[in-house]
Order: C-alpha cells, then sequence, then structure tokens
C-alpha cells in the first residue's frame, strides 16, 4: 500500500433544526434556522488511529447549538447567532481551533389582521419559500485571545418573473445557433445572492462557563452587525433591478443587482449571484393558424425547467 497522510478534517452536525419564541407579554417573535456546525482542530488521530478522546461528539455539538438557541440573546439575529456559536465552541475547547456555522432562515410574517390592518402579535404565516442564509467562520488559530470571523450572507431561491421588459439579441451567431433573438420575453429566474463582510475582530469571552458573547462596538453602517438591514436592502435591491430594469440579459441586470448592494452597505465586500434561467417557451400554434411567437402576440408558454442557463458574477468593491 503506498503511503498517504490525512491533509484535512472537518465534522459536526448537519441539519439541526430550530424554533424559538422570544416572549414579551402577548407580543411574540420567531424565528426558524436549519444549522450545521461543522469543527476543525487537532482531531487527526480520530482518523488515523481511532483515538476517540479528541472527538466533541456530534450530539453533543446539537446540544450546544439548542442550549444557546435558549439563552443566547442573539437569537433572532442569524449572523450574530452564528457567531456567538461558533466563537463558544472554540473557547471551550483548546484543540478545537475552528468553527464554521451555516443557518438558513425560513420566512415567518405576522398575519395582518383584515379587521385592524394591524398584524396580529403572535400568530404568523410563511409568505415565502426564499431563505435567508448565513455561513460563519470563527478561527481561534491564532491563539483563543485573538478570534476572527469571516461572514457571508445572503438569500436564496428567491423566485422571480417578468413578462415584459427583458430582450436577448447581438449575441454569437455561428453554425450551433438555433435561438432566436428576440426583443421582449418572459424573464424569470430563482434568486441565490451571496454578499461578504469585512473580516472581524472578536472579544474572547472573560467569563469563566465561555458563554459571553460581545458585540463589538464600533460596528458601522452596513457591517455584520448592521445585517437585519442589510439583508433587507439586499433584498429590495435584488427585487427593485430586476422589476425596473429594461434588461439587455440576465448578465447585465445581475450586475447593477450587485453595485446596489455594494452602494447601499458599506461594510459589505462581495456580492456574487448566480441566477439560472427559468424557460417559459412560447407554444407554437401555427398549426392551428393562430399566431403565439411573435412578441406581440406571445401569450401562452409552456415552463421548460431542463435545461436551464445559469448565470454567475461576482461583484466586489474597489
Amino acid at each position: 500500500m503506498s503511503e498517504s497522510v490525512l491533509t484535512g478534517a472537518r465534522y459536526g452536525k448537519d441539519l439541526i433544526r430550530i424554533f424559538r419564541v422570544v416572549r414579551d407579554g402577548e407580543f411574540h417573535q420567531v424565528v426558524e434556522y436549519n444549522a450545521t456546525v461543522l469543527l476543525e482542530g487537532d482531531i487527526e488521530t480520530s482518523y488515523t488511529i481511532g483515538d476517540n478522546s479528541v472527538i466533541v461528539a456530534t450530539d453533543s455539538i446539537k446540544n450546544i447549538t439548542y442550549y444557546l438557541a435558549k439563552i443566547s440573546p442573539h437569537i433572532l439575529s442569524p449572523e450574530r447567532f452564528a457567531l456567538h456559536v461558533g466563537t463558544y465552541i472554540v473557547s471551550k475547547y483548546a484543540h478545537i481551533h475552528r468553527a464554521f456555522v451555516t443557518l438558513e432562515k425560513l420566512r415567518w410574517s405576522r398575519i395582518p389582521l383584515s379587521a385592524n390592518d394591524h398584524p396580529h402579535p403572535h400568530s404568523f404565516l410563511r409568505d415565502g419559500n426564499d431563505r435567508q442564509t448565513v455561513e460563519v467562520e470563527v478561527d481561534a488559530s491564532a491563539g483563543k485571545d485573538k478570534l476572527s470571523a469571516k461572514v457571508t450572507s445572503g438569500l436564496t431561491d428567491l423566485l422571480v418573473l417578468k413578462s415584459t421588459g427583458s430582450a436577448f439579441y447581438g449575441y454569437i451567431q455561428d453554425e450551433y445557433t438555433t435561438l432566436v433573438e428576440v426583443d421582449d420575453r418572459v424573464l424569470s429566474t430563482s434568486v441565490d445572492l451571496a454578499y461578504t463582510f469585512a473580516p472581524l475582530s472578536l472579544s474572547s469571552p472573560t467569563d469563566d462557563d465561555k458563554l459571553d458573547f460581545t458585540v463589538p462596538e464600533d460596528f458601522a453602517l452596513g457591517s455584520v452587525w448592521d445585517a437585519a438591514n442589510v439583508a433587507t436592502r439586499a433584498r429590495d435591491a435584488t427585487l427593485d433591478i430586476f422589476a425596473l430594469d429594461d434588461s439587455a440579459s440576465v448578465q447585465a441586470t445581475l450586475f447593477k443587482m450587485g453595485q446596489r448592494v455594494i452602494a447601499e452597505n458599506a461594510g459589505v465586500e462581495s456580492v456574487t449571484y448566480n441566477l439560472p434561467n427559468k424557460h417559459y417557451i412560447p407554444v407554437d400554434m401555427k398549426y392551428l393558424g393562430v399566431d403565439n411567437t411573435t412578441p406581440a402576440n406571445a401569450e401562452v408558454f409552456a415552463p421548460v425547467s431542463a435545461p436551464s442557463g445559469l448565470i454567475s458574477a461576482t461583484i466586489s468593491r474597489k
């Protein structure tokens, strides 16, 4: 057998489902997460010689996550809660040097009451299938008193469609080209957006139980500490540009979305969009003597799920 060496190892708990109610009398706030927590550190011997003494059991990782969901004052902010989980783990376990915490936040909004046009204080509805996403890396490899973090947030599965205001022409024409140029078409995509914040320096917990988590005082507009507003602005920018842009291509519209997210959020360093085309093809009815293919008369479409175009780009701050 040829020689081999372990060059990387990471493990943890996937699909930790969390629902938390925060009560203030009759007024409640709710949040639901799908969480993944992975660890790196001095764990090589658990792989190479079966030494389980270096393993924090994945069941323990799950229990830590639930416990912090109960006691953390940051539970309603996915970025802050993820940072709290990661900071706690790398501070508690001396041999764990990095924690990777990923959250998906499901949508819950208050039910508006038709009688008085006020949202109900403790009744909610799922008002969309898009989900807010957060990926956090807490790094203690430089020492437990020199914690740093990387945070990437975004949204996924935001399904949008416009029935006009989109064209596609002027592309390369050669022996492989069958696509017909159009100056008006249905444009639809399922938005996947990720935006990366500037790196953070974190204070190590000062309490004996390592449960304390302190938010830095020098946060700025658009930073990870302003993340709830960043999420709202990024979603609004995406929807506004999609709806209002006289689109020459998905590529051109994507760039305008990214430009606006960068412009409106000082703490965001880069923005990445993945935009798959959701094709709607006009049904050819010429055999019935009906014109349903020219842009002015195209009204009946066949949704086509595959294959689809996939447009991706990253826009970064200069």
